[in-house]
Formats: C-alpha cells, structure tokens, sequence
C-alpha cells in the first residue's frame, strides 16, 4: 500500500469503518512508514480534543421570551382578567396545530437524514472504489486473468462471483480490453473489468444490486480520478480512470451500447 492510499483510508480506520482487510493494510503500511504514522497520530489527537471540548451552547432566557411573545393567544401575558383567556376551543385548535407542525416536521427531518444517508453511502462506496483503482495500479495486482478475448475474460469470473459481469472488446472503438480480476468494495467481492486507453488504466467496477430500474450515467471527480457510474439490468457499473471525464464518459456510452447490441443479438 502506498502513502496516497493509506492517507484515503486514515479517516476510516479511526472511525471503524473498514474491514478486517482494509484496516490491516492501512496499519501494516503505518507501521513502517513515519509520515503516515506522524498524520493518523494528529487525526487521533484532534479527535481527542474535540471530544474533550465543551461545544455545547445553551440559548440565552432572552430567546425564550421572544419566543413565548410570537405565539398565538400572546401566552407571555398575565391572566388577570378573563379577556386575557384563550378559550378551550381556541386553545385545543392551538395545539393541533402544534401537533400537526411537529409531524410535519419529523417527516420532513426523517426524509433529510434519509437522503442523507443515502448521499453518505454513495460516497463512501465511491471512495472505496477509487482507492480499489489506486491498488490495482501497483506492480502485480491489476489483473488476475490476462486476455484481450472477452470470451475468455468472461467465463473467468464464472462460479467466482454472484452475476458474471458483461465484458465486450471495444478494441475498434480506442479502448483495448487487457482482461479481468476479483476485487473488494463494500465488504464483498465484485468483478473489475480492465481496459487500457492508449498508457491510461480504465477499471471497470460492477456489482449485483437488487433494482432492475436503469439509473442514468453520471461523471464525477473524486481524489483526482474521473468516476462514471451507470446502472442497468441489476447490475452497478463503476469506470474509473485518469483520463479525460469525456473520454471516460464516450467509454461508457461504447460499453452500454456494446452490452445492449450482444443481448438484442
């Protein structure tokens, strides 16, 4: 593992959140490399102190005043005299509608931390599989069956993986299938497809997923590296590369029309 990768996944082994996997790389690198062993210790000490700091803020009475003067039936104000009353009609009224308010609030809080999450998990896994594309590019862990011949390629990951990825020659189109390897994203295995544009690396992440609903294509740019990702037919596609977000978007568009014309055929 080399220093930019396990500076990815500092963070990650601090929280807990890699595998038994990923975080013995991370500490085998860290053992016997100063700098990075230097950065996971100031990430820890900050994390101490911020754990120790007291951050909480208490409003002042002030706020509260304000706020019992703005609300209806001006509750603020003494009940000295009957005009002052909120009838019980009034007041029953006030509180559904305070009722009422407060669910509308939960919901609207409950869907905000689900997209949240949802946006958290993308992009973790996004991370993951960039700091998988980091890895493969060390000497000896790019591929593990070498050919250009897709119909060697695919039936490779045959009994290795749960759904066999598509795998498709787009050699007359610019990008030269080199062959096929097993990787770890998200705690599980998924097939990487290799393909090579000109001297730059194009990894191709996929993994069986349990909607059928076709997600369009997006580009992004995480940790320097250009990521496309797609989905179709239960499957999530990955490409991930240093070239251009065009080229690696035209990669794409090749692919899925490739994977379309071999089923229609």
């Amino acid at each position: 593992m080399t220093c930019d990768e396990a500076r990815i996944l500092l963070h990650a082994l601090i929280d807990g959140e890699l595998d038994a996997g990923h975080a013995r790389e991370v500490e085998t690198h860290v053992a016997t490399c100063p700098s990075c062993a230097a950065e996971l210790s100031a990430h820890r000490q900050m994390r101490e102190a911020m754990s120790k700091a007291d951050l909480r803020f208490t409003a002042p009475a002030s706020l509260r005043r304000r706020i019992d003067a703005a609300l209806p039936g001006t509750l603020a104000k003494p009940a000295a005299t009957p005009s002052n009353i909120v009838p019980l009609a009034s007041r029953r009224s006030m509180l559904r509608g305070f009722a009422f308010g407060s669910a509308l609030s939960a919901l609207a809080a409950t869907l905000v931390v689900g997209v949240v999450l949802r946006n958290d998990d993308r992009q973790l896994i996004e991370s993951e599989i960039v700091s998988a594309h980091l890895r493969s590019l060390q000497p000896g862990h790019l591929i593990d069956v070498v050919s250009t011949d897709q119909h060697t390629v695919k039936p490779w990951f045959n009994g290795k993986l749960d759904v066999s990825p598509p795998v498709t020659d787009l050699t007359a189109q610019g990008f030269t299938l080199i062959g096929g390897r097993l990787d770890y994203v998200d705690a599980r295995a998924i097939g990487a497809v290799v393909y090579k544009r000109r001297a730059h690396i194009i990894n191709l992440f996929v993994a069986q997923t349990s909607s059928t609903a076709r997600q369009p294509a997006r580009t992004e740019t995480i940790q320097g590296f250009n990521i496309r990702r797609w989905s179709d037919r239960g499957m999530n596609f990955w490409a991930v590369s240093d070239i251009g977000a065009d080229e690696l978007a035209e990669f794409g568009d090749k692919f899925e029309a490739a994977t379309q014309a071999n089923k229609e055929g």
